[in-house]
This record gives structure tokens, sequence and C-alpha cells, in this order.
């Protein structure tokens, strides 16, 4: 009873930006419901006089049901499937990831970018966008702003590269394989990939470059099992020499092990689309209410100040990973 006295007003605060922001995301997939619920709760947040009464249900929303949303996103994967179908990809998607990584890195290194924000973006522009950095935030204990800043960077040449890689692809020749394959290796977010792939099949009529292009995507998506459980480990170490009396069960991230578990659920017993549907579903609109938290939590103004160098970034993690992924295709003769 006290949980729901402290928390309700937060949660029905941000269930009530979320809903709204799926439709908007459903009208508008190319931009999406999270970058939606930020930007009104960023916007709401600035014209609410007190957020006393709603700040514990907003953290809860924010911290928690994000981890729900990336526990939930497991019942989408089956791996078995993925890795048949997928396999070819590994090449690509690990040179990819490697090079997203290595870049912000040494950015973070040259630049002074703030690491946990270096991190947000290498993940979220190397595997899957929000749902990485989702997944990625409890672990290294990001706050809001940081989150809210990585977002809206992968969310900025998402739509660039959906726009832009269908004629691209077109300009060099490639197939249909070799498409799907760039733009599941080079476009971040699912919806974005979705929507490239999709405008390459009206420009090609005939081509099926959308089912290529999600399955390599979806294999993306297991990268998160070992980069979270790696700054797990690094975290845990860490905290562990500075402090020798940290509890490690406090701080290890086990939803990132309840979200392999549904995934072996999902496999083991091949639940069909018309079980792990709705799941999806489900996992996708907790995202979009811990977007809400998080845009309720983020100062707009020092987000559009302090935007320079991480959108730098994730313009070269970007423009690396297409890079790469071109440049694989060539030597591996898929284009």
């Amino acid at each position: 009873m006290n949980f729901i006295q402290k928390n309700l007003k937060g949660i029905l605060l941000c269930i009530a930006i979320a809903v709204p922001s799926w439709f908007l995301g459903k009208y508008f997939p190319i931009i999406g419901g999270p970058v939606f619920s930020i930007l009104i709760g960023m916007i709401i947040t600035l014209f609410l006089k007190s957020k006393d009464n709603f700040q514990s249900g907003i953290n809860f929303t924010s911290k928690k049901i994000l981890q729900y949303a990336v526990i939930l996103l497991g019942f989408g994967l089956n791996l078995s499937v993925i890795l048949s179908t997928g396999k070819q990809s590994l090449p690509i998607i690990i040179t990819t990831i490697s090079t997203s990584l290595i870049i912000a890195f040494l950015l973070h290194k040259a630049m002074n970018i703030s690491s946990k924000i270096s991190i947000l973006i290498g993940v979220g522009s190397s595997i899957c966008g929000g749902s990485a950095i989702a997944a990625t935030a409890p672990v290294i204990d990001a706050d809001d702003n940081e989150v809210a800043q990585s977002i809206s960077v992968i969310f900025l040449f998402n739509v660039i590269a959906a726009l832009i890689f269908p004629t691209l692809g077109s300009i060099l020749g490639m197939s249909t394989e070799g498409f799907g394959l760039f733009a599941g290796t080079a476009i971040n977010d699912t919806s974005s990939v979705t929507a490239a792939a999709t405008a390459w099949d009206g420009i090609h009529v005939g081509s099926n470059a959308l089912d290529i292009a999600t399955i390599v995507k979806l294999t993306r998506t297991l990268a998160i099992i070992p980069i979270t459980l790696a700054l797990a480990f690094l975290r845990t170490r860490k905290e562990k020499a500075l402090n020798s009396k940290v509890n490690i069960i406090k701080i290890f991230p086990f939803f990132i092990i309840y979200f392999l578990f549904a995934s072996i659920v999902t496999t083991i017993f091949n639940l069909s689309p018309e079980i792990t549907g709705p799941i999806k579903e489900l996992s996708k609109f907790f995202i979009i209410m811990a977007m809400s938290a998080i845009g309720l939590n983020t100062n707009i103004v020092n987000l559009i100040k302090n935007g320079g160098k991480p959108i730098f970034m994730g313009l070269c993690c970007w423009i690396g990973i297409a890079l790469i992924s071109i440049l694989i295709q060539f030597v591996l003769n898929i284009m």
C-alpha cells in the first residue's frame, strides 16, 4: 500500500505521456515512440512547478520499468532461428560493433567526453539503438540526462540513415542481400532499419531486403548480452577496488540474466509469434514509459548546451560503422 501511495502519481504521469507517444510512434515509425516520450517529458517538466508528488514514481519508472522492458525484450529472441539465419552476417556485425566501441573510446579520451555517455553512444550506435541504451544504462549507473543525451544522438542519425541509405545503396549498386546486410548492420534502431529496408523494397519491386535486414538486426541485438555482462564485470571490479565492502549483489545487473533466460525459454519451447508478439509490444511500451520518465528528469537547456561533443561522437561512430559494413561486404564479395 505504501508503494502505491508513494509511486502511483508518478507512474500515472509517465503512462499519460507514453500512451500518445506510443500512437505517434506508430504513425511516425522513423522517429519512434521513445523519442516522442522523451521530448514530451522534457517539455512538461518545464511547466511543472513541483515534481515532489511525482518524483518517486518517475524514478521507479526510469529505473525499474526500464529493466522490466529489457527482460520482456528477451521473449522476442529465438536464439536458434536468429543464429541459423543470421550467422553469415556475424563477421560484419562483430567488426562494426568493435569499430563503434573503439571510436567512442578514442573520442572519449581525445575530447574528454563523459565515459558513461561515450559507452551509451558507442553501444547504442553499434548494437540496437534505444534498446541497447536501455539495457546498458542501469549496468553503468548512467543518470537520466546521460540517457536522454545518448538517445537524442542515436535518433538524429537513425533518421538520416533511414532517409539516405536506400539511395546510397542504389548508387553503390548493392544487391538486395547486400542492402539488407547494410541496413541491418549500419542502422542502429529497429524502426529505422525497417523504414530503410521497406523504402528499398519499394524502389526495387520484387526484392525482399526487409526480411534480411530484420534478421541481421535481431542477430545484432544478441550482442547486448556479452556487452552488458562485460560492463557489469568491469564496474564490479572497479567498485570492489574502491570499496572492499561493496555489496556485489546490489550492483550486478540480474535483469540481463533474466533477459537471457527469456530468450532461452523462447528458444527451447519455440514460442509462437501469437505468444511473443504481445510480450514484445508490452516491452516496447515499457521502454516508452521509461523514456517519458527520463524526459521528465532531463533539463532540456543543459541537453542542448552540452550536445555538441556527443553529436560529433555519434556522427563518427555512424560513419565508421557504415564504411566498415560496406568494406567488409566488398571484401567478402556480397554487395
